[in-house]
């Protein structure tokens, strides 16, 4: 080793390490705050369920077959998602591209039939000025379907960088943590379908 490389040593790669789970960590602090917004939105949708004053219940408005397709869309958008993240891992930049489009057009479905079911509600008198039960439920699923949206814009993003930079280091860090983030949402809408459309339906 010369004495120029002695006074300037290369980065190790455990620098890169250290960005990385540095990251991570800040995400999952995201990731847990994200929970706990979504654990106060349950709770007031549960207390709030019976406050429906006038107007209808958004038990009601509930569509089972409906509520269902949704659940279908973003449980196979995972999957998609995760053998995209296989793709990554064996490099196929290709397929990855593909998978990650696939998932984009399942959540976008997702959000397109969330938005008709909130436009047939305010149709019907439904709407979330009408209660607090539907004020409540409004909100949760709201919530929902706004971090959804912002998950397909950050896939278009990540697809671009995939396009243009490549399988590199800080794209496969990006994606590991959009990844994190979609399956995050997909367990958050399992607990909606549980706690707010079966029991709606099953009274």
């Amino acid at each position: 080793m010369t004495a120029q490389a002695a006074a300037h040593p290369m980065p190790a790669e455990t620098d890169h390490a250290d960005i990385y789970e540095e990251k991570t960590l800040g995400f999952w602090l995201y990731m847990m705050s994200d929970a706990v917004i979504f654990a106060l939105l349950f709770a007031t949708y549960v207390v709030m369920a019976g406050n429906i004053a006038e107007a209808p219940s958004p038990q009601s408005q509930f569509s089972l077959s409906h509520a269902f397709g949704e659940t279908m869309l973003l449980l196979t958008s995972s999957l998609t998602f995760g053998l995209a993240s296989l793709a990554l891992a064996a490099g196929r930049r290709r397929l990855l591209q593909g998978l990650l489009f696939v998932t984009f057009l399942l959540g976008l479905g997702f959000v397109l039939m969330e938005l008709v079911e909130f436009q047939s509600m305010i149709a019907a008198g439904a709407g979330p000025d009408q209660s607090g039960a539907l004020s409540s439920f409004f909100v949760l699923v709201g919530t929902h379907g706004l971090h959804v949206s912002v998950g397909l814009a950050w896939i278009l993003v990540m697809m671009a960088q995939v396009t243009f930079k490549g399988l590199t280091a800080p794209v496969a860090s990006r994606l590991a943590r959009l990844g994190l983030f979609w399956h995050f949402l997909d367990i958050i809408w399992v607990g909606i379908f549980s706690v707010v459309y079966l029991p709606g339906v099953m009274e």
